[in-house]
């Protein structure tokens, strides 16, 4: 961002000093003279150098400088401002962002304003990206001689090269036996093309699974196709945003997933404005924007109300954060992947209780990992609660962005203004280590292969001990580790059809085997050890069976190059791994329903059937609602477990198949070594990938650039639009600051327990048929197969209000049973969340929640915030919130308050079904204790998390964006 203040009357313009002759400026924090800034971690350098540049005795003051240079004494006291360099927005978290501002120039223009004040300041980068869902694969037919082994190992008369999609024609011969359940178009006959962009746009959509198979090539290009069609409207408006607004880039579909965008081209170390220069860094509304942290630029997700205000030039405010100082020390193992490494790091991390922490790297063992491999580990940073995983630059970092197309003259300047400033690492000098809060130390020779589940990722399992594991979460009763089968049931077996074969499912069969964009793709090594054990694999004579719903949906088109120019890209495919397009496909929730006969299978048995994803996200239930056990794996196991068809499997003891002449094949004997693939990555990851990249970005593409959107500075709202509606936060804006308002005779709209998620209140994947969002849908006369997800209708407040609680797996103890219900306490009826707010809105009850710890956590998402404040909650009382959800929370209008220590629902003896009134003092402060009033006579006390006067000014305004837009006024 640009300097605030003029630098003849900035306040520390004496700290001002060049570079290249005089021709770059810089403030150097070292000519403060000050011992404790050779102390400080180098990310808590960052947020200081940003307080002084940005210091403008308004948002950042001079006492906030002192504050971070007296970090030692300050952590966990004192807030903070940070003015990050850039924002980051991925389409689904992006598009309501962008829709407040539009909307927000509606109520600025209204009130006689200047609609065009209405600009991001902070420069803006949207990625569309998480939209994209699989319609098109193409996989490989296979005969297996021994098809009712779906449970074990892989047996195969060898491998069948043949083209067309074992979904495809082959899905069938009956009418309807596709596993598409509104489907009941016949099979597509032999020959026939596949539809074109006319005829998809013409007619309704056609079952994918019955359409001819297409190449490589050709089923990115159709996937891409439906994707631009069915999400029309949020393209145009994306496009509108790009022409309307300063300061917004909108990168298009098909050219990469967000993160790996934002690493391969967004990036930039370092930032040059007005002659100054600075170190890069990034807020998000993604909660893995913390993977550039891997490059040394500091960044983390927050909630799209506050990128909304990041945009508009306020800062983020935070805690000064305890730095948890991560020694690396020892030896990678050869077969150890940057996976195996993440989770083995989280699994310390985890341990140690991180939750709001920033950690950063050192230690001689930091020097063995590629910047991919520090990328991976920054990215899983949310999963472990910390803040941000931060790898500051050293020699390592360079060499990489060499490889990225910074010219020798950039690398230059970004060396000397590291050093200059201190932020330049060389990890075998114990002498430059900082002071931390704490040290961790983790050798990394310790770590061994492993995955994560069935359910968490922090739960981490050696794949030596996977079988054993398994067998023991069948034993275990329901949690997170256990699904409680009885003896007598875990042998069961269920035969099935598929493709005129006979195949069985047992508990462990896989059924879903993903490679996908998120925190694997961005990582060479793993991607081309999975593409040469797919190439040893296909040699040896192994198939993956037909029903697996196999799928490959790489980060940007640069994973694409590699595995194409170092030839093991057609491996993948012939294992049924073809790329399939670019963005969050399974990981999101995006997966393509599977058979109908393998589902019957799984229901008949009532199996735990599993799912193993290269992701990041695999809760119970998210890859699809029958499949109950996933894990998380590095890309390599994705591909061994795929060819094994279980999880059941000891790979040092068992084969992961058997070849046409029946020779066993052990894992062993296809996993590719340490130096093949590194060889491999250094003869193909080469600069010429990120000028692929590159061209993308420039050229965009046909479809994209043919995509016509209005030239005006208001949008015009198209009434009949299901994707994009005028938000109603701005309906009753006055230009005068309401008095603090107070909650009296509140029902309880919900009453749930621990660990309520993101994805509970606000689901990303696809619409119930049953749900509150389907009836409004299908009253705007959508078929089912246009309902697209709530992810991709995140612009259209009357669907989202309708998912918000709209998850299957919402536990609401006022129900019993897990599901999108509530009851409306007056009637006694149980009815869907959104129908019982909406009547206490009618009737003008105000709502509140009740919950128990660690309400919120998961992705970021403003929805969550959004979506209670129009079901008319006003405040939640938990035990604990996630803090990012806390601040959502307030921004939105809506009261944090939490129960005292020791203090809970069931301790205070509340049934959810009394009325609550909290009043509000004139005068809010930070931490006030507020008092409960319950219709029963009982009174207890909450602290109101309002954590700094920023929070108290926001919540007074009604939220954030009625605050931003009373000072546009």
């Amino acid at each position: 961002m640009a300097l605030t203040p003029p630098v003849e009357e900035h306040p520390y313009n004496h700290l001002i000093d060049t570079l290249k002759d005089g021709r770059i400026k810089f403030f150097n924090p070292q000519k403060l003279n000050d011992p404790r800034y050779d102390k400080l971690p180098l990310s808590i350098r960052v947020l200081l150098e940003a307080a002084i540049r940005n210091c403008d005795g308004v948002y950042t003051k001079e006492d906030d400088v002192q504050n971070l240079l007296d970090w030692q004494q300050q952590q966990n006291e004192a807030e903070v401002p940070f003015s990050p360099a850039r924002v980051l927005l991925q389409d689904f978290t992006g598009i309501p962002a962008m829709v407040d501002l539009a909307a927000m120039r509606d109520a600025v223009a209204k009130h006689g304003g200047d609609p065009g004040l209405v600009n991001p300041k902070c420069p803006t980068d949207l990625i569309v990206d998480h939209s994209l869902q699989i319609d098109y694969s193409k996989c490989s037919i296979q005969n297996a001689p021994n098809p009712g082994g779906g449970d074990g190992p892989n047996q195969s008369q060898g491998p069948s090269r043949s083209t067309p999609s074992r979904r495809g024609s082959q899905c069938g011969a009956q009418r309807g036996s596709c596993s598409k359940a509104t489907c009941s178009d016949p099979p597509a006959s032999a020959g026939q093309p596949a539809a074109s962009v006319q005829q998809i746009e013409n007619t309704p959509l056609l079952c994918p699974f019955h359409l001819q198979p297409v190449s490589d090539t050709e089923t990115a290009l159709k996937n891409q196709e439906v994707e631009l069609i069915r999400n029309k409207e949020r393209l145009q408006f994306f496009k509108w945003c790009s022409k309307a607004f300063k300061n917004v880039n909108v990168v298009p579909p098909d050219v990469g997933a967000v993160h790996q965008v934002n690493l391969e081209y967004l990036s930039r170390a370092i930032q040059v404005t007005d002659g100054f220069i600075y170190p890069d860094s990034v807020v998000g509304t993604d909660s893995h924007t913390t993977m550039i942290n891997g490059l040394g630029i500091l960044g983390w997700g927050v909630g799209g109300i506050e990128s909304e205000a990041v945009m508009l030039g306020q800062p983020v405010s935070l805690t000064l954060p305890h730095v948890v100082g991560c020694k690396l020390v020892g030896s990678i193992n050869p077969l150890t992947t940057s996976i195996d490494i993440v989770l083995g790091i989280t699994k310390h991390l985890r341990q140690a209780g991180i939750a709001g922490k920033f950690v950063e790297f050192f230690g001689p063992g930091v020097s063995q990992l590629s910047v991919p491999d520090r990328t991976t580990i920054a990215n899983m940073c949310p999963e472990y609660n910390a803040t941000v995983s931060f790898f500051p630059v050293d020699q390592v970092t360079l060499k990489h962005f060499k490889k990225t197309n910074f010219t020798e003259e950039k690398l230059e300047l970004l060396e000397s203004y590291m050093r200059a400033v201190k932020l330049f690492r060389s990890y075998g000098e114990p002498s430059e280590d900082p002071q931390y809060s704490e040290v961790i130390e983790i050798n990394l020779s310790s770590i061994v292969p492993c995955v994560s589940g069935p359910k968490r990722p922090q739960d981490r399992v050696a794949v030596s001990s996977m079988k054993e594991d398994f067998q023991s979460c069948l034993n275990e009763k329901v949690g997170f580790k256990g699904f409680h089968v009885s003896k007598e049931k875990q042998d069961k077996r269920v035969p099935f059809l598929h493709c005129g074969q006979e195949y069985q499912l047992a508990h462990g069969s896989l059924v879903i085997a993903a490679v996908i964009s998120c925190t694997n793709n961005c990582n060479p090594s793993v991607m081309l050890t999975a593409g040469l054990l797919a190439k040893k694999a296909v040699e040896a004579g192994l198939v993956v069976k037909p029903y697996i719903r196999t799928s490959l949906a790489p980060g940007s088109g640069m994973v694409t190059h590699y595995l194409n120019t170092s030839g093991v890209l057609p491996y993948f495919s012939q294992l049924g791994f073809e790329v399939s397009g670019y963005g969050c496909a399974t990981c999101v929730g995006n997966t393509a329903p599977l058979p109908d006969a393998v589902v019957d299978a799984i229901k008949q048995g009532d199996l735990v059937a599993c799912g193993v994803l290269s992701g990041n996200r695999h809760f119970e239930g998210r890859l699809c609602n029958c499949v109950r056990a996933n894990y998380l794996a590095s890309p390599p196991l994705v591909v061994a477990y795929a060819l094994a068809g279980t999880v059941g499997i000891d790979f040092e003891k068992e084969p992961v198949g058997v070849t046409s002449e029946g020779k066993e094949v052990y894992l062993c004997d296809i996993w590719p070594s340490r130096e093949e693939v590194q060889q491999t990555e250094e003869d193909t990851v080469i600069c010429s990938i990120f000028k692929d990249l590159r061209g993308r970005m420039e050229k965009g593409n046909t479809l994209w650039n043919n995509i016509e959107c209005p030239d005006s500075v208001l949008f015009p709202w198209d009434h009949k639009s299901t994707y994009i509606r005028s938000p109603s936060f701005f309906s009753k804006l006055s230009k005068e600051v309401p008095p603090p308002p107070s909650i009296e005779n509140a029902h309880v709209l919900l009453f749930l327990g621990n660990k309520v998620l993101t994805d509970h209140i606000s689901p990303a994947g696809s619409i119930a048929r049953v749900s509150a969002a389907a009836k409004y849908l299908l009253s705007k006369r959508l078929t089912p197969r246009e309902f697209n997800s709530y992810g991709a209708r995140r612009g259209n407040d009357a669907v989202m209000t309708r998912g918000t609680f709209a998850s299957i797996k919402l536990q609401n103890r006022f129900i019993g049973k897990p599901g999108p219900k509530t009851l409306h306490i007056p009637s006694g009826l149980t009815l869907d969340v959104f129908e019982a707010a909406d009547r206490y809105q009618r009737d003008g009850v105000p709502l509140i929640i009740l919950a128990g710890k660690d309400y919120g956590s998961g992705n970021s998402r403003d929805w969550v915030a959004k979506g209670p404040y129009l079901l008319g909650v006003r405040a939640v009382i938990a035990e604990s919130f996630e803090k990012l959800h806390k601040n959502q929370l307030v921004g939105m209008g809506i009261m944090p308050l939490q129960f005292l220590p020791g203090d809970s629902a069931d301790s205070l003896e509340l049934s959810g079904k009394e009325r609550f009134t909290i009043t509000q003092p004139d005068s809010p402060s930070p931490r006030q204790r507020l008092t409960v009033q319950t219709s029963q006579g009982k009174s207890f006390s909450v602290t109101a998390l309002f954590d700094t006067e920023m929070d108290v000014t926001y919540f007074r305004h009604g939220g954030l964006l009625r605050y931003v837009a009373r000072t546009l006024l």
